[in-house]
């Protein structure tokens, strides 16, 4: 048998992790010394050991854990546990991956700081274009809130145009305002060219207004890292003597299966200051 601080030693625990198993009966140990109250465990029982922390470590509670380790749960239902567990996992796995992008997009932009652009911005008039569009709401402007919107949004839009027979005759054509309801929330239209008459249904065809000037920069690479170049358009406005006048649209000018060689045009509405 094992003292307790051998037997913590052996399954990479602490002895105070051990007392508090003991105290929840999760895992008692082998033999308790009535003279002294020392515990006692035996290598047999590090097995129930490893499967308590592993599901612990999977985020199941200690009730749960108990459960499964005392067979209370059935193969079916332990089966459908851990598959919920591993499509949480997922998801956590897939945001934390996003966060780490807008990270490296904003440590791109603190990098950029100081180091103006001279030709890669133009000033140009943009012409109005008819448009299939649909709408949704996010809660910020940040791209954790946009791009869960903008995504499906367009795989939605692209669904019910082919349903329609509708080929779009020109590139995607995302714009953004603020939200009627205020509080920072933000309209998003994901939006793609086409010849067809306006109408209001499945989706809306409608002409989108034309720019008499617009600021313009082409972006390369994914959306998630547009950040840096959003902000080096951003500095070019102000030091020239612009002033924005409502939030950039972006012309998807290439699209290909990897997002790293997408080509966006921000085009930044401005007026003289």
């Amino acid at each position: 048998m094992f003292t307790i601080g051998d037997f913590a030693r052996h399954g990479r625990v602490s002895v105070r992790m051990l007392r508090h198993y003991d105290a929840t009966g999760l895992l008692r140990p082998a033999h308790v010394d009535p003279a002294s109250g020392y515990r006692y465990y035996t290598a047999a029982q590090l097995a129930r050991l490893n499967r308590i922390i592993a599901l612990k470590d999977l985020g199941f509670t200690l009730q749960q854990v108990r459960d499964i380790v005392e067979e209370k749960v059935g193969a079916e239902e332990l089966r459908g546990m851990l598959r919920l567990r591993q499509a949480e996992l997922e998801t956590a796995m897939a945001a934390a991956a996003a966060w780490l992008v807008q990270v490296e997009a904003r440590l791109r932009a603190i990098e950029s700081e100081g180091h103006m652009p001279t030709n890669d911005v133009v000033i140009k008039s943009v012409p109005a274009v008819r448009v299939a569009e649909l709408t949704a709401t996010a809660a910020s402007f940040g791209p954790e809130d946009i791009g869960p919107v903008i995504g499906p949004l367009y795989d939605e839009l692209f669904r019910r145009l082919e349903a329609a027979g509708i080929t779009p005759t020109g590139p995607g054509v995302a714009y953004y305002e603020d939200a009627p309801e205020g509080g920072g929330r933000i309209s998003v239209h994901a939006a793609v060219q086409v010849s067809a008459p306006p109408q209001d249904g499945a989706f809306r065809i409608h002409d989108l207004p034309s720019l008499d000037q617009a600021a313009t920069i082409v972006h390369r690479g994914s959306m998630d890292t547009v950040l840096p170049t959003a902000q080096t358009l951003a500095r070019w406005i102000d030091a020239n003597g612009y002033e924005s006048t409502g939030y950039p649209r972006e012309i998807n000018l290439e699209c290909p299966a990897d997002r790293d060689d997408w080509v966006t045009e921000l085009q930044a509405p401005v007026t003289r200051s």
